[in-house]
């Protein structure tokens, strides 16, 4: 590790925390309808919107119906998706001539994907999606599905702020606000600033160039694995030239960093030089991740009337992603130890730390970040391989998507997923001083509690068993590339990101088949709507409760104190959970490296 490294990390994080005010100030004004600057251009459109659409927006929503028009549109919109990725080749702006992605559970998985803002790829976009499917489909998802995140976040707020109420706002109105006012304005000017530093945006054939070199490569097959022949050699073939892809990657990349949707226009994702060439591009795309996230702990403090709390809240999420991010950082400087008694060129490569599967321009230092900031956030763009670092450097990622993705988080997500945590943390705090829960002047009782655990439970029963099937059956383990204990962690990042609604791929795992595909898709559609009722279901319960005065056997949730005790049971929820897996996988790695065993 290195002085400059730290200082770019911290740096970083000095960025968050000044954006986290105004960011926030900008989103409560936004869900109160109170007057901004940008009203004048947007106030205009979103009306029509609501004309077209007829929407009435002074209209209040009781949960269930805030939860049943989420759902309705959410799966409409997979469904659209869907058909859209089936009859692409019938449909305008596809100069590659891209005929109907298939087979059906690859449309299938990618429609799962972008509306549950996973943006999990079982495919390489630059060579399957048409630049239609790309911006109307893929893109709009990214604008749409981060709203809905943002939405959730405001209303569970809202229940917390309202008092003996039954509603928690409109879904619609707070969707379309979100988009207009928190996601366009942001994007259009980030875009631009990315095209600024080579970041391509265009509408352009792929380019041919000829090789000055002609070279043999193995030959793949239409599931992507390399080709043998009867002999048991390689089936080669002579490349003479080579396509380069391009598009509208810039309008792409924005939105899926300022959303924290991930995925990628390029199969090499936020690593390849189109999406993320430059060092100010990598900086801009990690500060995109984390902005509107921690603005969220903002409007949280400034709708709930308690501004220490939402500062609480935003350290306990600062806290936590140090912690990754110095574990991160630290295993990959100091490499692999079995590397040491190696030839003289491999020690020279080894003394500057674990450089495999991550970009020069980068460094050990800002791919450790970015893995950590990514998957702190439901992200999911690399800019490294996470199959790549080292046991417990690949371990960080899968560590942050499985407490939630509550460090900073998704739009949205990471907000209403750390309040779960803020009960369960209230209800443990009650307990201990012998009194009934309260949290903001509600109180919390049995039913509250019963949901908040629903949605912890969900999370790891959805990942535990996918794994446990795929890791004894020959479907799934014949997927993995490695064996032992790294090839079960391929296996269990997959489910764990895709629960998590991440999108990020340890690789090494060929997931392009009919089982990963399907139970990848159905296990993120579970991480996505099944956790959200339930939240929906406190914001309702909270919103209808009277206000409890502060009193001396009232534990505050502003102190020192209460961030200890959140983040306590954050990492003891995850740890009990959680902690099984780990020991077979990257645990058990890290130490079977020690003794002298890589895999």
């Amino acid at each position: 590790m290195t002085a400059n490294g730290w200082f770019q990390i911290l740096f970083f994080l000095a960025l968050i925390l000044a954006v986290t005010k105004p960011m926030g100030i900008l989103m409560t004004r936004v869900f109160n309808r109170e007057r901004t600057f940008m009203d004048p251009v947007l106030r205009p459109m979103e009306r029509l919107i609501y004309r077209i659409t007829r929407v009435d927006e002074d209209h209040e929503m009781q949960w269930t119906e805030y939860a049943i028009s989420m759902l309705l549109f959410s799966v409409v919109s997979m469904i659209v998706l869907y058909l859209m990725q089936r009859l692409q080749g019938f449909l305008p702006f596809n100069p590659q001539k891209f005929g109907a992605v298939s087979p059906a559970h690859v449309a299938f998985n990618t429609a799962a994907s972008f509306t549950t803002n996973t943006n999990w790829q079982a495919y390489s976009g630059e060579s399957t999606m048409s630049y239609f499917t790309q911006m109307a489909g893929l893109a709009y998802h990214n604008f749409v599905s981060a709203a809905v995140g943002i939405a959730l976040a405001i209303a569970f707020i809202r229940g917390i702020a309202r008092r003996q109420m039954q509603t928690i706002g409109n879904f619609w109105v707070d969707m379309v606000r979100g988009c207009l006012w928190v996601l366009l304005p942001f994007c259009i000017v980030g875009a631009l600033v990315l095209v600024s530093q080579g970041v391509v945006q265009n509408l352009r054939p792929y380019d041919k160039a000829i090789l000055v070199e002609p070279q043999q490569v193995q030959k793949l097959g239409p599931d992507g694995k390399a080709l043998v022949g009867p002999d048991g050699k390689p089936v080669m073939d002579m490349v003479v030239q080579q396509t380069i892809a391009q598009g509208p990657v810039a309008s792409q990349e924005i939105i899926k960093e300022w959303g924290t949707n991930g995925g990628g226009f390029f199969n090499a994702n936020s690593a390849h030089p189109f999406e993320n060439p430059t060092p100010l591009s990598n900086l801009i795309e990690l500060f995109s991740i984390f902005a509107v996230s921690a603005g969220l702990t903002y409007t949280l403090g400034r709708m709930t009337g308690s501004q220490a709390h939402g500062w609480a809240v935003w350290a306990a999420m600062a806290i936590l992603f140090l912690a990754g991010v110095t574990v991160a950082y630290w295993s990959e400087a100091r490499g692999n130890p079995l590397l040491a008694d190696a030839d003289q060129h491999v020690s020279a490569l080894q003394a500057g730390g674990n450089m495999e599967g991550k970009e020069v321009r980068f460094g050990i230092a800002n791919s450790a970040l970015f893995a950590t900031v990514t998957t702190d956030a439901s992200c999911g763009a690399i800019n490294g391989w996470h199959d790549s670092f080292t046991p417990l450097g690949g371990m960080v990622p899968l560590v942050n998507i499985m407490l939630s993705e509550i460090i900073f988080g998704g739009v949205g997500a990471g907000m209403y997923g750390m309040l779960i945590y803020v009960v369960l943390a209230v209800f443990i705090a009650g307990l201990m001083v012998g009194r009934t829960p309260e949290y903001l002047g509600k109180k919390i009782e049995a039913y509250d509690v019963k949901m908040a655990m629903l949605v912890v439970l969900v999370f790891p029963l959805v990942i535990l068993v996918f794994t446990a099937v795929s890791s004894v059956s020959g479907f799934g383990t014949s997927s993995i590339s490695n064996p032992g204990p790294h090839g079960f962690t391929q296996i269990l990042y997959a489910f764990v990101s895709g629960a998590g609604n991440n999108g990020s791929a340890f690789g090494g795992l060929t997931v392009n088949t009919p089982w990963y595909d399907v139970t990848m898709g159905v296990t993120m559609l579970a991480g996505r709507f099944l956790m959200i009722i339930p939240m929906l279901a406190i914001a309702g319960n909270l919103a209808g409760k009277k206000y409890v005065p502060p009193s001396l056997g009232t534990f505050p949730v502003t102190t020192p104190l209460f961030t200890v005790l959140l983040i306590g049971v954050i990492l003891i929820v995850g740890a009990l959970t959680f902690f099984p897996a780990l020991s077979l996988g990257p645990i058990l790695e890290h130490l079977m490296m020690g003794a002298g065993k890589a895999f």
